[in-house]
């Protein structure tokens, strides 16, 4: 059940104002930040500006040419040992793809929806977190650590941004909510994933005499069996939120032209994590599989390659981060929902892997009905409850208000 508000919450929570949210999220989603290629330099600029019409502390910093990190702040510096409540978001989306019947980027509102690429995952969480951040600021809540957010780049792709906050030692936080679509459920465990390549080599030959070549294309369909194999074994070994962990073949290239027998095929893998597990334990998966299919026999060859991690994680229910992210979203107006895990995996997972901040995941709009599909869309009010539960949330663990 919600708990009674204060006379000074409720007025935080009123400083917060729909107008206000609908326009940080359309000038969001109007401005393009697809990845691939990676092209988050002008929405980082709008976001920058954005933070800064609202009093709010924002700088970029750049983590490769055309790809800055924005973070922004309101507070005090963090005291020594670290301190503080950071929001962790990402600037990138993906494409916009086909399908549209709304123009991808011209965040049209309609019935209470705003339109467009990235509406979802995540722009709308970004929005909330900056509308949080200005209340905050606006109503003079005195803060004895401060409130951050980080919106970062790749994201969607290799998680650059992330890795390169961590190493640059750009965070100090007491925890983390990351403001990814989970129709304002607290999510407190999320799947990981990983990404491979698998090679496969044989020797090119004429069409007409197949036999004086070596098929790369026939061995790695051997490969892509053996990996439905590991996928179809993995449902034994379920996690009581986030299920079984799995493999999925995306992508095969093989090949150069009909009359020849391809010397070259490579399989792309993506392998999703459970807590526990890592990229290197299924890389040792992988290596198990090719050593059991005996490829060299057929004079093939095969090398697998790690390309990308992003950790899982999970936090217990009692953590005191899980228990003020699911109050506050709940007292802001939010759905009265048990705390959850996600089939995505998310920039959380850093956090806790590499510098040990817990992080729990909660936003507006939802991952599988909206996120990377034509139409993408959010609900104006999802987005408001969010920047409200935001602000609350911070107010509660680190804040002052007023009477």
């Amino acid at each position: 059940m919600p708990r009674m508000l204060s006379d000074a919450e409720r007025r935080l929570l009123d400083a917060i104002e729909p107008g206000e949210v609908r326009d940080l999220l359309t000038g969001l989603v109007a401005v393009p930040s697809p990845n691939p290629p990676g092209s988050e330099e002008a929405v980082a600029h709008h976001l920058v500006a954005a933070c800064a019409a609202r009093g709010i502390d924002a700088r970029l910093d750049e983590v490769a040419p055309g790809r800055p990190n924005v973070h922004a702040r309101i507070g005090p510096p963090a005291p020594p040992g670290g301190d503080g409540l950071l929001l962790l978001g990402h600037t990138d989306t993906v494409p916009a793809g086909e399908g549209w019947t709304q123009e991808p980027f011209g965040a049209t509102v309609v019935d209470g929806r705003v339109i467009g690429r990235g509406a979802a995952d995540m722009k709308a969480g970004l929005a909330a977190s900056v509308a949080a951040m200005a209340a905050l600021a606006r109503s003079g809540v005195e803060l004895a650590a401060p409130v951050s957010l980080a919106a970062l780049v790749d994201e969607e792709e290799s998680g650059l941004g992330v890795r390169t906050m961590l190493a640059r030692g750009a965070v100090e936080a007491r925890g983390a909510i990351v403001p990814e679509p989970t129709e304002l459920q607290t999510v407190i465990a999320c799947r990981g994933n990983c990404y491979f390549d698998v090679e496969i080599r044989g020797r090119s030959a004429h069409a007409g005499t197949p036999h004086e070549g070596r098929n790369a294309i026939y061995g790695a369909a051997r490969v892509v069996e053996g990996v439905r194999a590991l996928h179809d074994r993995l449902a034994a070994e379920r996690h009581p939120l986030l299920g079984a962990g799995g493999w999925s073949v995306g992508v095969i290239r093989g090949g150069t032209g009909t009359a020849m027998v391809p010397d070259r095929c490579r399989i792309s893998i993506d392998r999703r994590l459970l807590p526990g597990q890592s990229g290197e334990q299924a890389r040792a998966e992988i290596d198990a599989l090719l050593a059991a299919l005996d490829l060299g026999a057929q004079d093939l060859t095969a090398e697998t390659e790690l390309l990308m991690e992003i950790p899982s994680f999970e936090l217990e229910p009692e953590h005191p981060l899980v228990l003020a992210t699911r109050t506050a979203a709940v007292d802001a107006g939010g759905p009265e929902l048990p705390v959850a895990g996600w089939s995505a995996a998310c920039d959380g997972g850093y956090l806790m892997r590499d510098a040990g901040i817990p992080a729990t995941v909660l936003g507006p709009g939802s991952v599988a009905g909206q996120a990377h599909k034509p139409d993408e869309s959010v609900a104006l009010a999802e987005v408001v409850t969010a920047a409200r539960a935001y602000a609350l949330c911070a107010v509660r663990m680190l804040g002052h208000l007023s009477p």
